[in-house]
C-alpha cells in the first residue's frame, strides 16, 4: 500500500524537476539563435574559412611540404579549433558570468530551475552547437574540396569529446574566478587567442618551430589528436589522457571555485 501511494509522488516529483529544466532549455535555445553574430561566428566560421581558403586553386594543389597531402587537407583539422574555443571560452564563460553579474543565477536559486539546471544547459547547448559546427566543417571538406573523411573515426569523435570537454571545462573555470562579465570576456579572448596560436589557426604548423608544434599537441582541445585522428595514423593516446586529465581537473577547480552570486 505504502509503495503504491509513494510511486505516484516520486513520479510527480520527477515531473517537477523535468518540466523546468526542458522550459529553461527551450529559453536558452532561444536566446542562443536570437544572438546570430555568436551563432553563426561559432557554428559556420570554420567552414567559411575552408571555404575560402579552398578558393585559391594553389592551396588545392598535392605539395611536398605537406608530404603530398594539399595545403586544405593539411590545415582543416586545425581549424576545429575554432569552434570549439569561440563557444567554450567566449560564450560560456561570458553568458554565466553576465547571468551572474545582473542576479538571474540568485533569482534563479529561488524557483525549480536551480543555477545548477542552468550551467548543465548551457554546456548542453554549447556542446551541440560545436558538434553541428564540426559536422559542417568536415562535410563542407570532403563535398566540396574532396579532403579525405577522417582515417579513424573513433579516435576522432574521441579527440573531439576530450578536446572539447578540457576547453569548456577551462571556460568554466573563467567563469568561476571572473567578477565581471567583461572580464570574462577579456580572460576568454587570451585564452582563444592562445589556442588558436598552438592549434595552427594563426600560422599553419609547417611554419611554427618544431617545440611549438609539440607544445600545441597537448593545449587544448588538442588539435594534434584531431589532425592524426583525421589524416594521420590515428589519435595519440597520451594526448587523449592529457585532454581528459585537463578537463577533469579544470572541471574540479570550476565547481570549487563557481559562486552563483
Amino acid at each position: 500500500m505504502t509503495e503504491i501511494v509513494t510511486r505516484p509522488a516520486q513520479h510527480q516529483q520527477r515531473v517537477n524537476h523535468v518540466q523546468p529544466l526542458l522550459a529553461l532549455a527551450r529559453a536558452e535555445t532561444r536566446l542562443f539563435l536570437r544572438d546570430k553574430f555568436t551563432s553563426l561566428l561559432g557554428v559556420g566560421l570554420p567552414a567559411a574559412v575552408l571555404a575560402g581558403l579552398g578558393a585559391v586553386r594553389a592551396l588545392r594543389e598535392p605539395s611536398e611540404v605537406f608530404g603530398g597531402m594539399r595545403f586544405v587537407d593539411f590545415y582543416a583539422p586545425s581549424l576545429l579549433a575554432i569552434s570549439i574555443a569561440v563557444l567554450g571560452l567566449q560564450n560560456l564563460p561570458t553568458g554565466l558570468a553576465t547571468y551572474r553579474e545582473k542576479g538571474i543565477l540568485r533569482r534563479l536559486s529561488a524557483t525549480p530551475a536551480s543555477p545548477a539546471a542552468v550551467l548543465v544547459v548551457q554546456l548542453l547547448l554549447n556542446f551541440v552547437a560545436v558538434a553541428v559546427g564540426t559536422v559542417l566543417m568536415v562535410t563542407v571538406a570532403v563535398a566540396v574540396f574532396e579532403v579525405p573523411a577522417p582515417r579513424h573515426p573513433l579516435g576522432f569523435g574521441l579527440a573531439f569529446v576530450c578536446g572539447t570537454a578540457a576547453v569548456f571545462a577551462i571556460g568554466l573555470v573563467i567563469a568561476a574566478v571572473a567578477p565581471r562579465a567583461r572580464v570574462a570576456a577579456g580572460m576568454g579572448t587570451v585564452a582563444f587567442m592562445l589556442t588558436q596560436f598552438f592549434a595552427g589557426v594563426y600560422l599553419p604548423k609547417f611554419l611554427l618551430p618544431d617545440v611549438v608544434v609539440r607544445i600545441g599537441e597537448f593545449v587544448p582541445p588538442g588539435a594534434g589528436a584531431l589532425q592524426g585522428a583525421w589524416t594521420g595514423g590515428g589519435a595519440d593516446p597520451v594526448q587523449l589522457v592529457v585532454m581528459a586529465l585537463t578537463a577533469a581537473v579544470a572541471a574540479g577547480v570550476a565547481v570549487r571555485l563557481f559562486r552563483w552570486e
